[in-house]
């Protein structure tokens, strides 16, 4: 696969003025990047703990999907992803039109949803998940997903251990599509599974070690392979600094990552255009894109 360069936009660190964030998109896609990434919290609380980071109960999080939504009104090219979407948290019926109607009116952008668990207890008690079936409800919405947008006018049913529904409708379905990409974020050999059994691609969380990583990645494939897909499809997505050198990079694709995301430093609108012009120029984003 051709490598492909994403960038990410954080509310919690790059503010929600929206005009900052369309001009944001903008340039990005100007320079040639593939894709446009935003993260997902519904609620934070005091003492909310991510590893050994506690999260200050006041960061801003947009709603990923009307974030995405408000950025594709004002691009024309770049794909839409979610880094991550706590899957979890969203009824899986609700979800699939929502993202549909993304895809539909982004003319077909809204291909990059990343799915995750989420680590956060209390967030899931607020939206009246069981924390310990997070992963179970997570593969089952993904069934669900897939089953919803491929299915016909005559309906479609699904009995589950969550969610239950006969001869179910919906319409419209994504864009030129019947199904949409569903890409696997996590740092755990459970979502390295997830990703094999079920995913279009893994994006491994940043705090991995590389042995780690190289062990999950296996995972992922073997997974892949026993649950009889093909493991070579899957896409492989890493994090990475907007400094990073071509030697960085190379070293990225002897790893068999496929897509790596960056995100500017800085918060200036200014600085951050040349941060991504910068990183452009350095890996000749446009002529990729062309070629």
């Amino acid at each position: 696969m051709t490598l492909k360069f994403g960038i990410s936009y954080s509310t919690p660190y790059h503010g929600i003025d929206p005009d900052k964030l369309v001009a944001y998109a903008q340039h990005a896609e100007d320079c040639g990047f593939e894709s446009l990434y935003v993260p997902e919290h519904i609620a934070l609380y005091p003492g909310a703990m991510v590893g050994r980071f506690e999260l200050p109960p006041a960061l801003p999080y947009f709603d990923p999907l009307d974030c995405l939504s408000f950025v594709a009104a004002a691009t024309r090219r770049i794909l839409l992803g979610t880094g991550v979407l706590l899957l979890p948290y969203h009824h899986p019926v609700v979800l699939a039109k929502r993202l549909a109607t993304v895809d539909v009116l982004s003319k077909g952008r809204m291909r990059l949803l990343t799915a995750g668990l989420g680590s956060l207890p209390g967030e899931a008690r607020a939206v009246g998940v069981d924390f310990s079936t997070r992963g179970r409800r997570a593969d089952e919405a993904i069934d669900v997903m897939r089953l919803l947008w491929a299915g016909g006018e005559d309906g479609v049913s699904f009995d589950g251990e969550f969610f239950t529904f006969d001869g179910l409708c919906q319409f419209p379905k994504p864009h030129g599509a019947t199904r949409l990409p569903i890409h696997i974020g996590g740092s755990s050999r459970a979502a390295a599974r997830r990703a094999g059994r079920r995913g279009d691609g893994y994006f491994p969380g940043g705090a991995l070690d590389a042995s780690e990583r190289a062990i999950q990645m296996d995972i992922a494939r073997s997974a892949a392979v026993e649950a009889g897909r093909d493991p070579e499809t899957l896409e492989y997505t890493r994090s990475g600094p907007i400094d990073m050198t071509a030697d960085q990079v190379e070293a990225f694709a002897a790893q068999g990552v496929t897509r790596i995301v960056v995100s500017a430093t800085a918060t200036d609108p200014g600085r951050q255009h040349e941060e991504m012009s910068a990183f452009a120029q350095r890996f000749a984003l446009l002529e990729r894109l062309s070629g």
